[in-house]
């Protein structure tokens, strides 16, 4: 049974280098949503300018995504480890802008640093030290949270995420805060029932850095750095390649390219990724 529901929407920012904590983040608030959107009548929605922005000319590339993604989210979660990204011009990084014009709207903002060991030579100096620079410039802004691993990230996440929507005002007023859709929980996918090879290539095509899995021929298949499928095997070839049909007729990926050698997940895609088990 349908019923009204309001939807907060949930910015995840980070540079490149924090790709496993992104997913996390993404786990997290499906879990939320399983255990509390029914009673609650609110729903997260993990947003993202991979998955919800639209090609667009005429501004810098940032403020597109500010106007296109950003200025509609209501929690910011933002994570950082030895990158803190590419200049915008304006700031010093994407993630850096996203999290300081959020802060100006006065909605609420998690930040997180982590303290996990990174080998020397992946360490770019110039990105350390402005992400150190901007880490200092926000010690006497409020309160960020430090991890010592992804493991620890999750935790604190989960557990902080619940006294965040539990006490925080802008999620605790009845009234739906100012600019927050309500929508009909109907409106939500839909979980479909999937074999096992087409949730193992969707979970995977969804911790793709473009979400994309290629038809590689001969009956292989590849996404996220991972190959499924194989060369000599009529029968692997057949599972893996139904599973992508699968997929395919679910409307969770796309074919991207018109010889269909290039698939992408699609936003529905990723929302069903996310609800599938690890």
């Amino acid at each position: 049974m349908s019923y009204t529901a309001t939807v907060f929407k949930v910015m995840i920012a980070s540079p490149s280098d924090v790709a496993t904590e992104r997913n996390i983040i993404r786990e997290v608030l499906a879990e939320w949503n399983v255990v509390n959107a029914d009673n609650r009548k609110m729903v997260l929605l993990p947003i993202g300018w991979e998955t919800h922005a639209a090609p667009s000319m005429g501004e810098r590339p940032q403020a597109i995504i500010n106007k296109q993604v950003l200025k509609d989210c209501d929690l910011l979660v933002g994570v950082f480890w030895t990158r803190i990204g590419t200049s915008t011009g304006e700031y010093a990084s994407g993630t850096v802008e996203e999290i300081e014009e959020h802060i100006k709207t006065g909605k609420p903002v998690m930040l997180y640093f982590s303290d996990a060991p990174a080998r020397p030579d992946s360490v770019e100096n110039d990105q350390y030290t402005a992400l150190k620079k901007f880490k200092d410039s926000c010690k006497d802004r409020g309160i960020f949270e430090t991890y010592t691993d992804v493991n620890d990230f999750k935790s604190k996440f989960n557990r902080q995420l619940q006294l965040k929507v539990n006490r925080d005002k802008y999620f605790t007023n009845i009234t739906p805060p100012v600019g927050v859709p309500e929508i009909a929980a109907s409106n939500v996918p839909d979980i479909p029932q999937l074999t096992k090879e087409a949730q193992s290539l969707l979970k995977e095509a969804s911790q793709d850095s473009g979400g994309f899995i290629y038809d590689l021929g001969h009956g292989m298949f590849q996404t996220n750095e991972k190959f499924f499928g194989s060369s000599d095997s009529p029968r692997t070839e057949a599972l893996w390649r139904g599973a992508l049909e699968e997929l395919e007729q679910q409307k969770l990926v796309e074919a991207t390219s018109y010889t269909r050698t290039h698939f992408r997940v699609t936003r529905d895609g990723y929302t069903i990724a996310d609800l599938i088990n690890p």
